[in-house]
């Protein structure tokens, strides 16, 4: 069993910056891929970033890719999604996900963290 607990979110206005932080509990945090999800009004829950058990390979959704950073460290069990140029279509639920499935797609997610609100004015 796997807990997962983020940490981070809150009110940032357009172009501004955030970071999310995840912790797991658990000894086995570096046998999973791990990733963030976000999850709109209104919307379905939609894959954001992932990052491999090594922290070797990452993946993200297009419309991120250039603005937002994933990494992990091991050793803290912790994953974090550095947000920059934030948008106000980024105004979502976050949710950190843990995954033995392949890291490009995070499916299925085997873990799911409560989730923390982010919010871009414009």
């Amino acid at each position: 069993q796997v807990q997962l607990v983020e940490s981070g979110g809150g009110l940032v206005q357009a172009g501004g910056s955030l970071r999310l932080s995840c912790v797991a509990s658990g000894r086995t945090f570096s046998t999973y891929h791990m990733g963030w999800f976000r999850q709109a009004p209104g919307k379905e829950r939609e894959f954001v970033a992932a990052i491999s058990r090594g922290g070797a390979i990452t993946n993200y959704a297009d419309s991120v890719k250039g603005r937002f950073t994933i990494s992990r460290d091991n050793a803290k069990n912790t994953v974090s999604l550095q947000m920059n140029s934030l948008k106000p279509e980024d105004t979502a639920v976050y949710f950190c996900a843990a995954s033995t499935s392949e890291v490009a797609t995070m499916t299925p997610v085997d873990y799911w963290g409560q989730g923390t609100q982010v919010t871009v004015s414009s």
